[in-house]
């Protein structure tokens, strides 16, 4: 029920928490301009420094919001990054007709439709990476049309995009086949994630599923695919319902230790409870291409791990990495005095709680509480 409240407060609140503004991009691969529409994240002005993930989603008039809203939503929670979405509008006119042009014969894009894929590959993306503070990681979605257009980005070597996200794509003629022939061959890691439903275009969901069939059967593990098939949802409704397990999908990696992955993954090792955590943000900085400061929750799952397990040599490997996510905090020090203390060593713990004094709290690591804990030790 607090999430629930909490989700419709921000999306009637949604200008507290981003900035959003619209741009005209000139093109002359297009030999016109087009309007896109920039989603800030809040405190992008503020931090200089920080790079964000793209997501670029086509058929901007509409598919901007439900991921705004989602992305906002779970990003309060820390179970998402912040990220830049930047929404390509195409829906005037015959635009979008246009833009997604597709040869009957050659099953590629043609005329107006591969003037703007080039639009797209050769000058959105240089644009935006020039212009804005974006990782490597970027992210395209679409919805029908536009879902099957977005996958001939994947008839490259080295696609420029990380992350597909397909609301029931219409495929080109022989997609469903050539698409997971390049999956094999990916060198790099690469998230796709389609959703259709029982209440789908039925002439399109033949292809759908035998698209998803032979993307089950890709072997490589670079490729992380993810297949959400709903129930009694329209083809338009589907787009709202799959954008939250869609954002999951892309940032799979990204979400902090939850009971689930504590009770099945980290509590069931012997030791060697540090090297997970290093590996678990080492997996996040090489799928999102974003350098991560170690979550102090995720600290403290291991903290207990280590206590039920009494591994308390493993004490010491928390402190340096405590040390060298949040250099001059008490928590560091915490670690240390921990060791020393569950080790035996009273005096040495009770002397690191103390000179803790001169470093900075950080959440409950006060330096009251680091003064607390030298009192509780029964040593001189």
């Amino acid at each position: 029920m607090k999430k629930n409240t909490l989700l419709l407060l921000l999306l009637f609140a949604l200008p507290l928490f981003a900035q959003v503004r619209t741009e005209e991009v000139v093109s002359q691969k297009l030999n016109t301009t087009r309007d896109i529409t920039i989603v800030f994240p809040q405190y992008y002005e503020e931090d200089k420094d920080k790079v964000y993930p793209l997501l670029l989603v086509l058929d901007g008039e509409y598919m901007v919001e439900p991921f705004r809203g989602s992305l906002q939503y779970a990003n309060y929670w820390d179970d998402l990054p912040e990220a830049i979405i930047v929404g390509i509008n195409m829906n005037e006119d015959k635009q979008r007709e246009e833009d997604t042009r597709v040869g009957e014969t050659t099953g590629l894009p043609e005329g107006s439709g591969n003037q703007f894929y080039e639009f797209i590959s050769s000058e959105l993306m240089p644009y935006l990476q020039k212009k804005y503070r974006i990782s490597p990681f970027k992210v395209i979605a679409g919805h029908d049309t536009t879902a099957g257009f977005l996958n001939f980005f994947l008839y490259k070597q080295d696609p420029i995009f990380n992350g597909f996200i397909c609301f029931s794509p219409e495929l080109a003629p022989d997609m469903e086949t050539q698409v997971p022939k390049m999956l094999e061959q990916a060198k790099k890691p690469l998230f796709f994630y389609m959703a259709t439903s029982d209440g789908d275009v039925e002439k399109m969901q033949k292809k759908i599923l035998e698209y998803d069939k032979n993307l089950k059967e890709v072997k490589n593990t670079n490729f992380r695919y993810f297949f959400d098939k709903y129930g009694d949802v329209s083809h338009y409704s589907l787009v709202p319902y799959g954008v939250p397990s869609a954002l999951y999908s892309m940032f799979s990696s990204y979400k902090p230790i939850s009971s689930i992955e504590y009770r099945d993954k980290i509590a069931k090792l012997p030791s060697g409870y540090v090297d997970y955590l290093k590996q678990k943000y080492q997996i996040i900085e090489k799928d999102l291409g974003v350098k991560m400061t170690v979550r102090i929750n995720d600290m403290k799952a291991i903290e207990a791990a280590i206590m039920k397990s009494t591994m308390y040599d493993e004490l010491k490997d928390l402190a340096d990495l405590a040390r060298k996510n949040y250099p001059k905090m008490i928590i560091g020090e915490y670690y240390e005095g921990l060791y020393y203390e569950m080790t035996g060593n009273l005096k040495k713990a009770k002397k690191t709680y103390l000179n803790s004094y001169t470093y900075k709290s950080i959440g409950e690591y006060t330096k009251d509480y680091m003064i607390t804990k030298a009192e509780s030790l029964n040593v001189d």
